[in-house]
């Protein structure tokens, strides 16, 4: 049976800017063999390194180490740091430290670890790991364990994929985060108050040596941005939907999966509307068919209209080719507006406010439905033209004479990522009264 043996180390001084971590941490323990693991609490790598810096409050500090804020409520900040790590308030120290200062961390832990290991090696001649751990929350869980931030020597993730449990089921999904492990063990018997800020772990030497690059990173166990589906906190997932929703009108030929489609309907339907109305209906285009004999009927009604309005075939001809983004995409959605439950005054003015209330009833939907389909990572592009032509709509897709269709929506998996568009300054929009 496997075993090993957790134990902090006595005997470190205060660290100071300059300090050799390596020769103190040999002079405390000596007697390191090959296949320990040295779990380095951050804090006192950060003070050697001169990591101690002057700044006016801690926020600032905080500011200046971001790189992305991932969620924020009041005054507590989950970010991105410089060192890729997301975590509380960057990882800025207060704590400890003399007024006017703040902590901040190792610049490289991965080099920080990779230094302690060496110095030893060259110090006592013996083959170690080295894990610089430091504290975290975490999204699923209350409280505050210790995690690697560093690491140099040990492997950092276990990938068991490709065999099998002891029912002899395939293991396809199981990777082990033994670095963080190592840490959080590490954290039971270091602590702050005992001023004990080093561990070492003894009988597990089988996750020690020369590993590469990759595997004894601890960079490794960060995720990408394109695998991190948590990537943003409540509000600020809301809010980067709302403002990423752009108009793409070039898909790809990959197939739209239609439940996506459905999921966004079911978030469009949570829209407002007027006296507990649901005045929503979406009709879903998902053969080629069917979008075809619409599509073509449209066209028909336009053209038709343009050579009433006096328009040349060469000018009618430019402008049918404009149109040509609802052919494009793989998937269409008519939204249509119902005024069942509407109120009837026999009165122009407020018979007109009450179909007005239903139209923008109608567009939250469809805006909701838009912004919904930008989280399933489908592009869309609303177009007006079923708004120009109801009755050709309602008699090709033998749709109620009530229901009066919004525009289509082009819907696929955007060809390019949407050009960036200057910023809109909210004040340009805003009367205070």
């Amino acid at each position: 049976m496997t075993s090993y043996t957790v134990r902090a180390l006595p005997g470190l001084p205060e660290i100071a800017a300059g300090d050799d971590l390596t020769k103190l941490i040999a002079s405390a323990e000596p007697g390191l063999v090959d296949g320990d693991i040295l779990l380095v609490t951050s804090k006192i790598v950060s003070k050697a390194e001169g990591r101690l810096v002057a700044a006016r409050d801690r926020e600032s500090a905080i500011d200046a180490e971001t790189v992305r804020v991932v969620a924020r409520r009041g005054p507590l900040r989950i970010v991105e740091n410089r060192q890729g790590l997301v975590m509380a308030a960057a990882g800025v120290d207060a704590s400890n430290t003399p007024a006017g200062t703040v902590l901040l961390l190792p610049e490289d832990p991965d080099a920080s670890a990779r230094t302690i290991r060496d110095g030893l090696r060259e110090t006592l001649g013996v083959e170690i790991g080295v894990i610089v751990t430091d504290t975290f929350g975490r999204p699923w869980r209350n409280g505050l364990t210790d995690v690697a931030i560093g690491a140099a020597g040990v492997r950092v993730l276990d990938d068991l994929r490709g065999g099998t449990d002891a029912h002899g089921n395939p293991l396809s999904a199981t990777v082990v985060a033994v670095a963080d492990e190592l840490a959080a063990a590490g954290d039971l018997v270091k602590g702050k108050a005992d001023g004990l800020p080093v561990a070492v772990v003894r009988g597990l030497g089988h996750l020690v040596g020369p590993q590469s690059s990759s595997e004894d990173s601890a960079r490794a166990i960060v995720r990408s941005a394109a695998d991190d589906m948590f990537r943003l906190g409540t509000s600020e997932a809301v809010r980067e939907a709302v403002t990423q929703r752009r108009t793409v009108r070039e898909f790809t030929d990959e197939p739209v999966d239609p439940d996506a489609v459905r999921r966004a309907v079911a978030a469009a339907v949570t829209a407002p509307a007027p006296h507990h109305t649901t005045p929503w209906r979406f009709v879903l285009l998902e053969t080629a068919t069917a979008r075809e004999e619409l599509l073509d009927a449209m066209r028909d009604a336009w053209i038709a209209d343009l050579r009433r309005d006096g328009k040349s075939e060469e000018s009618i001809a430019k402008r049918v080719r404009r149109g040509e983004v609802l052919r494009r995409a793989p998937y269409l959605v008519v939204p249509c507006l119902v005024m069942d439950g509407s109120h009837h005054y026999g009165d122009a003015r407020r018979d007109t406010a009450e179909r007005e209330m239903f139209v923008v009833a109608t567009g939250a939907g469809v805006q909701n439905f838009l912004v919904a389909l930008a989280g399933e990572r489908l592009g869309s592009a609303w177009v007006s033209s079923t708004m120009f032509c109801p009755d050709v709509v309602r008699r090709v897709l033998r749709l109620p004479d009530h229901w009066d269709p919004m525009g289509a929506v082009a819907v696929g998996h955007a060809a390019a990522a949407p050009r960036q568009r200057p910023a809109r300054e909210a004040s340009d929009f805003i009367t205070v009264r």
